[in-house]
Formats: structure tokens, sequence, C-alpha cells
């Protein structure tokens, strides 16, 4: 098996139109992400756009299904961008292998069921970005309100290359 050219998840982004974030500040006492041997957690990730959430509220009232979806595709660069600065930096994200989990989180009004085309935004975006390194398992779960009254939020599981600094 030959080694992907390096700086290959950059180039990926760069063609989708897309950059990663300044990594989000922590809301309370915890941190991004985590590295524990050859994998990383995030923490959930809100769908921040230059430090502000640009939409709040429940899904199926007063946000629409695709706008929410839009918002997991962003919080999902945002949970990205938290892996990346743990790494070192975008062209670290090349020692991704997998990415194992994606949990998703939708504020949702008492009768929304579409919690699934929600989280899609932020599957589509990691099948869009890795290849088949990014299917995943997946949750996607209905929620009462989420912090800040955010529409959404996800965190990721993701398995780095053996022997990855």
């Amino acid at each position: 098996m030959t080694a992907a050219p390096a700086g290959r998840i950059a180039a990926r982004l760069e063609a989708l139109g897309l950059a990663l974030p300044p990594v989000a500040a922590p809301v309370a006492a915890y941190v991004p992400a985590i590295r524990t041997g050859e994998h990383v957690h995030t923490s959930g990730q809100l769908p921040f756009v230059g430090g502000a959430l640009p939409t709040t509220g429940k899904v199926g009232a007063g946000v629409d299904p695709e706008e929410a979806a839009r918002l997991a595709a962003i919080s999902c660069l945002n949970a990205l961008a938290a892996v990346a600065d743990l790494l070192g930096g975008v062209e670290a994200l090349d020692a991704v292998v997998r990415v194992v989990k994606v949990t998703g989180y939708v504020a949702s009004a008492p009768e929304f069921t579409g919690q699934p085309a929600v989280i899609n935004g932020a599957s589509t975006l990691l099948g869009e970005i890795f290849g088949e390194a990014g299917t995943h398992a997946r949750s996607a779960v209905g929620v009462a309100v989420l912090p800040l009254d955010s529409p959404v939020e996800l965190d990721l599981h993701v398995e780095l290359a053996p022997g990855t600094v």
C-alpha cells in the first residue's frame, strides 16, 4: 500500500472551498479534543462562525431542517479544527485513517423526528473530505435544548495511523 500524498486533506478542503476555522474556545471546563493512543475524541462542537452562533432555536420550530444540516456541517468543520489543532495543524489530518464515530445532537421541537437528516450534513461532509475513511458509525439524538440555544452539536472520534506523532 502506498502512502497518501502529504497535504491531501488540506487540498481536499481547498477543492471543496472550505477552510478549517480557528478552534472554538470552550464554553465550560473541558478541552476541545483529547488524544488517547491512536484515537482522538473531540468535545461537543457547536456551529460557531466567527465566535458566534449564526442561528439559535429548535429544529422544526424556527430552524428548518436544511439550515440545521448546514449547521451540522459547520459543527463538523469545528470538530476537525479541534483535531487538527491538537495534532499540529491541518496537514496533520492526513494521519486520520478512519472517522470512527459521529454523535450528533439536534435541539428538536417535540414533534420533529428528522434528526438523522440533520446530522447527514456532517456525515456527507466527512465523506467528501475523507472518502471511504470518512464512513463512520453514528448516533443522531433529539434533545430538548443545547448549550447557548444552539440547534445542533456534534462530536467526533477519529483513528490515527500507527506511530502518528
